[in-house]
């Protein structure tokens, strides 16, 4: 049947059994689609013959002539060494694995087409292990029509096969037109974007004349026009979601700026300028009957915490309750503290809930959330456990997302609701995202973005100083912690386990405790309980403790307004966002604060260029920017989130440019193609979009 190349399984194309369905499906082939859309990694010419005398080094060629002579060559290694000539010059062909009868086929005399990369012999020019093929004199061999794709494959399964199983399928594609264009019409004219199956039949069969540097670069029209597509999938996937969430009326929080105003009147300090705008955009999206689906960006210290604050008095006032989530005890705690101290002066009782809550406590808190008694609820991922029964919950606020995960984020959406209402999300982050990822992760939210510190933050000066200075820094930390400062070493072992990583943290504490016995020295790291943690963290907040020394598990969210000095071991291994968050622990007070980045020689390029930004900037946009260029989107937003975004031709890096008009076209096609949007997303996600079921 036309235009339903999506629903044939591969199983149908010639040749295709069990044994080889399953190999393909280790690439993610199961239909003729999956296989059209399974494009090459890069191409070789092999549609024209070049004369021996016009080779260049390094260039894939073909070439033919007439054997002179064959013969084993004895040196470091034995070879074949096959002496082939045209009109135009001389060429060895050189096999170091051959067999008796491969020597005796090529004898004097005989014509012979090869194919490989031009090399510098002990001869000269030279193809290594060629492929070959003999002539028939009779019958001239003809070159290649089309240049020749390579395609990304899998074990058991050669080029040869998937190239003819590729073939197999553009003839289906051909003969049936077997794919359904699903933009409109309108958008092809005002885009100027290419039919999709020409695209498909250029990219598996280029003609000689097609601009290869086009295609290496994915700049060719044609990788433009799928790669367009399937951005496009992503993007109605996560507003369709965003349709879906908002179906469902939230809580119109019309009234509650009285209670904001007598919070502000408490507070020693006044909001800054980029708080209140987010606050008051905040505000707006409460008053809506929708439900809000808000994403707050704030730099390390930008004060996100107030933010949240402001919001959950916004449910109280309405006679509602508000939910606070972190992904560790050690951020939910200081939420605790924050929220209790600005809030039990306004009478408002707030709870807490985290795994290691047990027993009669754990049934207090239960029972006073259940009740309504809680006005706000402050935890970890256990607030959302089965046995936790909100009275009404009208808002739910998120911190650090991103370590939750998409499909967590996702799956908060169903909680709360009580069938008639959703409850509100805010979700807030301090690691910066790049504008260009917040357009694709987070299409289904709305972005707010606090950028500007409070007055009285110093900006911490960054140093990079290689190892071999160790007892320098050592000394460094010393004269602070007697001049009545605190300070961190975090050791960072990201390659290996955490275990190792914990080894790491002992031996450093150890050493250091050696060399600075004067010091009051602290230990923590991700395999200490949380009891232990947090009793340690309170320690060194009071001051007990001079120095703490730590694994990355001190990254996100501790609040040490005393600490002003930040050693960071081997901050190579680490990304720039994570090592911006370590940053952020010092210069939160308003004394001068130092971060020193303790290298280990020899630096590899992008390890320098990481340092170098650190070492100029603390503006975390910017720092996230080059993170993203450096490297990539699955590892700045974290594999979790980029399980949603698994592109099989685009490539966030590279297709950039392309985003603002996807996003135009998204938004365009909801709205006048409603048709397409199903099919679109079906194309490019299959299975994938299984989260937007949450």
């Amino acid at each position: 049947m036309a235009n339903d190349l999506h629903q044939v399984p591969i199983t149908q194309l010639k040749g295709v059994g069990a044994s080889l369905a399953e190999k393909l499906a280790k690439l993610n082939i199961y239909t003729i689609q999956d296989l059209l859309f399974h494009l090459p990694l890069r191409y070789q010419d092999r549609t024209k013959i070049t004369p021996i005398g016009a080779l260049q080094f390094g260039h894939e060629v073909v070439i033919q002539g007439t054997i002179q002579k064959t013969q084993i060559a004895f040196g470091k290694r034995k070879s074949l060494m096959c002496q082939v000539q045209d009109s135009s010059g001389i060429l060895t062909l050189r096999f170091f694995h051959f067999t008796a009868s491969q020597k005796n086929n090529l004898t004097t005399g005989s014509d012979i087409r090869c194919f490989g990369e031009v090399r510098h012999g002990s001869s000269g020019y030279e193809l290594y292990h060629p492929e070959y093929q003999l002539l028939n004199g009779d019958q001239p061999l003809p070159v290649e029509e089309y240049l020749t794709p390579i395609y990304p494959t899998t074990e058991g399964l050669g080029q040869k096969r998937i190239r003819g199983l590729c073939s197999l399928a553009l003839d289906m594609l051909s003969n049936q037109h077997g794919l359904t264009e699903l933009l409109p019409n309108n958008i092809h004219r005002k885009f100027k974007i290419a039919s999709l199956v020409d695209a498909i039949m250029l990219l598996h069969q280029p003609p000689p004349e097609t601009p290869q540097h086009l295609i290496t670069e994915g700049k060719h029209p044609a990788q433009q026009r799928l790669k367009y597509e399937e951005l496009l999938a992503h993007q109605l996937s996560l507003l369709r979601l965003r349709q879906k969430a908002q179906k469902i009326p939230g809580y119109p929080l019309s009234t509650g700026k009285d209670l904001q105003q007598m919070l502000s009147n408490n507070l020693p300090f006044k909001l800054t300028g980029a708080q209140q705008r987010v606050v008051n955009e905040i505000n707006a999206d409460l008053a809506k009957p929708a439900p809000m689906l808000r994403l707050v960006q704030g730099d390390v210290g930008s004060g996100k915490t107030m933010v949240a604050v402001m919001a959950a008095l916004k449910a109280v006032a309405n006679g509602y309750q508000a939910a606070v989530m972190a992904p560790t005890e050690i951020l939910a705690e200081q939420h605790l503290n924050n929220f209790t101290t600005w809030l039990t002066p306004l009478g408002l009782k707030v709870s807490w809930l985290a795994g290691k809550l047990k027993g009669k406590k754990r049934t207090e808190q239960l029972t006073s959330i259940a009740s309504g008694e809680a006005h706000i609820v402050v935890g970890t991922h256990a607030i959302f456990q089965d046995d936790v029964q909100f009275k009404q919950l009208a808002l739910v606020i998120v911190d650090e997302q991103h370590r939750f995960g998409v499909h967590q984020r996702l799956s908060l959406m169903s909680k709360g609701e009580n069938g008639q209402t959703k409850p509100h999300q805010l979700i807030m982050t301090a690691t910066p995202i790049p504008r260009t990822l917040a357009m694709c992760a987070y299409a289904d939210l709305d972005c707010s973005v606090i950028d500007e510190l409070p007055p009285g933050r110093t900006p911490v000066t960054t140093v990079a100083i290689e190892d071999s200075r160790r007892p320098h820094v050592i000394q460094r930390v010393q004269y602070a912690c007697q001049n009545g400062r605190q300070a961190y070493w975090v050791c960072t072992l990201i390659e290996e386990s955490e275990a190792l990583q914990c080894q790491a943290a002992e031996a450093t504490a150890e050493q250091l405790r050696a060399e600075l016995p004067d010091l009051s020295i602290g230990l923590i790291h991700g395999r200490m309980k949380a009891s232990e943690k947090a009793a340690i963290m309170a320690e060194f907040k009071t001051n007990n403790l001079n120095l703490l020394v730590a694994t990355t598990v001190i990254e996100v969210g501790v609040d040490v307004p005393n600490a002003s000095l930040m050693i960071i071991e081997n901050p190579e291994r680490l990304g720039l966002a994570q090592l911006h968050q370590l940053r952020g622990r010092v210069g939160r007070g308003s004394t001068d604060s130092y971060c020193v980045l303790l290298y280990h020689r020899p630096l590899s390029k992008h390890g320098r260029a990481r340092l170098e930004i650190m070492r100029e900037t603390n503006d975390g946009f910017a720092i996230a920017e080059k993170d993203l260029e450096l490297r990539g989107p699955g590892e700045v937003l974290g594999t979790r989130q980029t399980g949603l975004m698994q592109f099989k031709i685009a490539s966030l890096e590279q297709d950039a440019h392309l985003l603002p008009l996807v996003k135009n076209t998204a938004e365009q096609l909801i709205s006048t193609h409603p048709e397409a949007v199903e099919p679109l997303v079906t194309r490019w996600l299959g299975q994938n979009e299984q989260y937007a079921n949450v």
